[in-house]
């Protein structure tokens, strides 16, 4: 039974992994100089243009549809591209070059405060991980979702990504990267108290973020608007002037 699950999901991750029609994801910035704003242990989140991005995007409400980690250079000196380790749908948890997603529109989100040593501590959870595989019953859920919606209150559309297996051999790309931050208790979203007299969209917004503890809850959204992580935007990095842009009509 298990063998017959395991092909049906392999099936539908080379199905959803494919782009979707009319799906196109523009970088805001140049490969050079997004490689020179990233550093070791930033979070680089990706609009995708899959299938399965496209139903991430909509559940999520939001841009971002894959996160990965930056872990620099293997060999500082070398010419080589610089790495990101992901859960990839059909290939697992990998390390892939930043080459793959330069072409892409993506946001640098990145943690504050660590120590080179709690730093190393999170790129060596996530470099333990690479070969676990991408839990495959997210795969089979977000194929029923992408098949017929479901009639879930958008309150609860978080959990339609929060439904694996359990298994810990098997990990998402944001639930992977959670982990790995909590292993050094680096916070992602805050604890907070309801003010009863805030309005009813506010504390639904606060009662779902009190919700969001365990690691399966997280999806690459909460790193962007986490409190805790600083937006570095690679073209205000590389000394930005706009005096010097080139425009059409001149």
């Amino acid at each position: 039974m298990d063998t017959i699950l395991q092909r049906i999901g392999y099936r539908l991750a080379r199905y959803l992994t494919k782009t979707g029609e009319g799906q196109e994801s523009v970088a805001t910035c140049s490969r050079e100089a997004l490689k020179e704003a990233l550093k070791p242990g930033d979070i680089l989140l990706i609009e995708g243009t899959s299938r399965v991005s496209s139903a991430i995007k909509y559940i999520t409400q939001s841009t971002w549809s894959h996160a990965a980690l930056f872990v620099g250079k293997k060999e500082p000196e070398s010419d080589l591209d610089p790495i990101l380790i992901e859960a990839d749908v059909s290939e697992g948890v990998r390390e892939i070059p930043l080459s793959k997603y330069c072409h892409m529109h993506t946001r640098i989100c990145r943690p504050v405060g660590l120590n080179p040593d709690e730093m190393q501590q999170v790129i060596d959870f996530m470099t333990s991980k690479i070969g676990y595989q991408y839990d495959l019953k997210n795969i089979i859920d977000l194929a029923r979702y992408l098949i017929q919606t479901p009639p879930v209150p958008a309150k609860h559309r978080r959990r339609l990504l929060a439904l694996g297996s359990g298994d810990p051999t098997k990990a998402i790309c944001s639930s992977l990267i959670a982990q790995a931050f909590q292993s050094v208790r680096y916070p992602i979203l805050p604890s907070i108290d309801i003010d009863e007299s805030s309005s009813k969209a506010e504390i639904s917004s606060q009662k779902e973020i009190l919700h969001i503890r365990h690691h399966s809850l997280f999806v690459p959204r909460d790193f962007d608007v986490s409190p805790y992580f600083e937006i570095v935007k690679p073209t205000l990095q590389s000394k930005f002037d706009y005096r010097k842009l080139r425009w059409a009509n001149r």
